[in-house]
């Protein structure tokens, strides 16, 4: 059975809901995959690609939860075993292990914690209550050689332990709409939610417009669900009311280095110091992933401009007190990854650490309607379930339904040397992902379903596919009108 999201705005319109969900990032595709597992019919909206905002730009590490196991947050930590375990055993294809380093000094950085005699406890208490490898304290000439440029003053030795990765999270979240799709579900990108469709205080559908053609579609649903992310506020205001709680705007960005990564595995690194942030180096195809830095939000409900050059100069300067000798530079930035996350308070620059997830009508507003706001990526999947457990009094188990086969896109170089063989061989390979997994423009298949525009070289690709006949806005016919799922 082909698995396609080839967009299909009057078919979506033709049909109705048991679940209409606004937002196509991780929460709002998550959403879409357990309600359509559990047999509900389900047409998710993004008003953008899916994936493209905060979605995109994070880290991509799925937490195993130690952090929280160190502060005795048994809930939280349990949550998150689960989810880094339900992530490698559904996609084995796109998540892996992913072991990671972390020195210890004396004194400590960052608190009494990070000792070696409290992480052998941590370890002990992880294995016992995970049943997964335990993590081990390493000396310091093993920390050393894991990672030749650590700083050695006071170094004691290394926490090693295992949490999980995915190098191509965009393809995680487009192969779990694939999945959804293939459960039923249907989805449409470049289809923005303009209002509430009504009746006698209870919601019973969406106003919508297909960006792309201008046209108004009316999509008809029992509930809708507002997973919008740094736009969630926004868009509760114009359904309901303005709720802060759901979504008070905190800058978080991940710089992407031009650089060999210091460490076959990710490092967490400090500067001297009690208080003294933790950041991630993450390899991440031959160069560094390092993360990640947060700013206060200059005010509003929704997301802003990216980190200004101070911010991110701090960030690099905070990076190379951790690790004297490193001596990064801005001339070394490839891409700076930035998004919006829910702050604990207005202007802080502490994340919130509970999801938001708020039933409008319970509070004098449309019945059917919620909104829901999270706080990483590695829980998406689990807020999903509690917010179906609240939006209908008898869910089924999830049914019987797997993944469909993976579509992998091929390696930019062996894209290319492909090209060089057998043009139309590449034509057809570029318009099947076209086809199958909603391409509209350009940079959608550039960044969200292969990582060829993340490099320099990306402007390669980009001039390869003028050349197949795409404009360089965006991919369409002759592409799809060549009677290939062309709508």
């Amino acid at each position: 059975m082909t698995v396609s999201l080839a967009r299909d705005p009057r078919g979506a319109a033709a049909a109705s809901y048991d679940l209409l969900v606004v937002g196509g990032g991780f929460y709002g595709a998550m959403l879409t995959l357990e309600a359509a597992r559990r047999g509900l019919s389900v047409l998710l909206v993004e008003r953008d690609d899916f994936g493209g905002a905060t979605s995109w730009n994070s880290l991509r590490i799925v937490h195993g939860g130690l952090r929280y196991l160190q502060s005795l947050d048994l809930a939280r930590y349990r949550e998150s075993v689960a989810e880094r375990r339900w992530f490698l055993q559904h996609f084995p294809d796109l998540v892996e292990p992913l072991p990671c380093l972390m020195p210890l000094y004396d004194p400590p950085r960052g608190g009494w914690l990070r000792r070696p005699a409290a992480f052998r406890l941590v370890f002990a208490l992880d294995e016992a209550l995970s049943r997964r490898d335990k993590g081990r304290i390493v000396d310091a000439a093993e920390a050393a050689r894991l990672f030749p440029a650590v700083d050695r003053a006071g170094l004691l030795g290394g926490a090693l332990w295992y949490d999980a990765v995915m190098p191509d999270s965009h393809r995680v979240l487009v192969e779990a709409l694939r999945w959804a799709q293939r459960c039923g579900a249907r989805m449409l990108n470049y289809t923005e939610a303009v209002g509430l469709r009504m009746d006698t205080g209870r919601v019973t559908g969406l106003q919508a417009v297909d960006r792309e053609s201008g046209e108004s579609l009316e999509l008809r649903g029992r509930v809708v669900v507002n997973c919008a992310g740094p736009w969630s506020r926004e868009l509760a205001g114009r359904f309901d009311r303005d709720l802060p709680e759901l979504f008070r705007p905190l800058l978080a960005f991940n710089i992407l280095l031009e650089r060999e990564p210091p460490a076959p595995m990710a490092v967490a690194v400090s500067a001297p110091g009690k208080k003294a942030q933790t950041w991630f180096l993450l390899p991440w195809k031959g160069k560094v992933l390092a993360g990640t830095s947060y700013a206060a939000s200059p005010g509003g409900s929704g997301p802003g401009a990216p980190p200004d050059e101070a911010s991110v100069e701090d960030f690099l300067a905070a990076l190379n007190a951790a690790v004297p000798g490193w001596d990064v530079r801005a001339s070394e930035i490839l891409r700076v990854c930035h998004g919006w996350l829910p702050a604990e308070a207005d202007g802080s620059v502490v994340p919130a650490k509970r999801p938001v997830i708020h039933d409008h009508g319970s509070h004098g507003g449309p019945q059917g309607l919620f909104s829901v706001s999270g706080v990483k990526l590695t829980t998406a999947r689990a807020v999903a379930e509690t917010t179906l457990g609240r939006l209908f009094e008898h869910l089924p188990a999830p049914g019987w339904i797997g993944r469909p086969e993976a579509d992998p896109p091929l390696a930019l170089d062996d894209f290319l040397n492909l090209a060089a063989r057998d043009r139309d061989a590449a034509r057809d390979h570029m318009r099947g992902i076209v086809e199958r997994q909603s391409v509209v423009h350009l940079e959608d298949l550039l960044l969200r379903r292969t990582d060829w525009g993340i490099y320099p070289e990306g402007a390669v690709a980009a001039r390869l596919c003028t050349s197949l006949g795409w404009s360089v806005g965006r991919a369409r016919p002759p592409l799809r009108a060549a009677g290939r799922g062309s709508r």
